[in-house]
């Protein structure tokens, strides 16, 4: 008979199982948050086992590469939601409304309005995530801080656009928690329910500080490969 020590588990089952155990310390229902796994690098061979373990949300940096990768993919599979976690140019914006149920990049006006004027165009409503810059990287994209209630204002009264939350990306190297709690502050004080914050590194750490989204791709999928799609 084979022990239960023996039974080797699946990375993605590491991944949910730390969701749960986080979601217990910080009294929250591990239903509240969502893990999307970023497949960013990974073909459909390292894909779809995850796929069949019940995985069904799924990151992508590029809109070139979901573009080569995805289609298929629904095809055989339902279900699948797939989110853009990368930059997003605006002239790329048609292509990322029509493909993606959420954006979490959203960082400028002149994406704003992009985004505004396909979301009317094709009756799509993804879900918009603001991008911050909370470390004030010159070489990151995001809305700094203290601009931040301007752009969801600006966002929500000139663009009539619907915000769904923040997304974070604490600065390598720097104590994530400070910047998941400033995060979440400026969620609260504009009424925003998500939080995309936490990475492979950090993800239980975010959740305390009320993530709804965490974003896991190498500790489910391992080391990024550079691949051509």
């Amino acid at each position: 008979m084979t022990s239960t020590a023996s039974v080797v588990e699946s990375p993605l089952a590491k991944v949910r199982g730390e969701i749960a155990r986080a979601c217990a310390q910080a009294g929250r229902d591990p239903a509240t948050v969502t893990l999307v796994a970023i497949a960013k690098t990974f073909g459909a061979a390292a894909i779809e086992p995850v796929i069949a373990q019940g995985q069904r949300v799924f990151g992508e940096n590029r809109v070139q590469e979901a573009k080569a990768k995805w289609p298929p993919l629904r095809e055989r599979y339902g279900g699948l939601e797939l989110h853009l976690v990368g930059p997003l140019q605006s002239n790329k914006a048609k292509e990322a409304v029509a493909m993606f149920e959420a954006i979490h990049s959203l960082d400028r006006p002149s994406l704003a309005e992009a985004l505004a004027k396909e979301i009317a165009k094709q009756g799509r409503k993804p879900a918009l995530f603001i991008e911050l810059n909370t470390g004030a990287e010159p070489q990151k994209s995001g809305v700094l801080p203290e601009q931040a209630d301007g752009f969801v204002a600006a966002c929500r009264n000139r663009y009539a656009l619907e915000i769904a939350g923040l997304m974070c990306l604490p600065p390598a190297g720097e104590a994530p928690a400070p910047h998941f709690a400033l995060t979440a502050k400026i969620a609260r004080r504009n009424g925003l329910a998500f939080l995309s914050m936490g990475m492979s590194a950090d993800f239980p750490i975010a959740i305390q500080f009320g993530a709804t989204h965490v974003r896991v791709g190498t500790a489910i999928f391992g080391e990024r490969r550079q691949v051509r799609f």
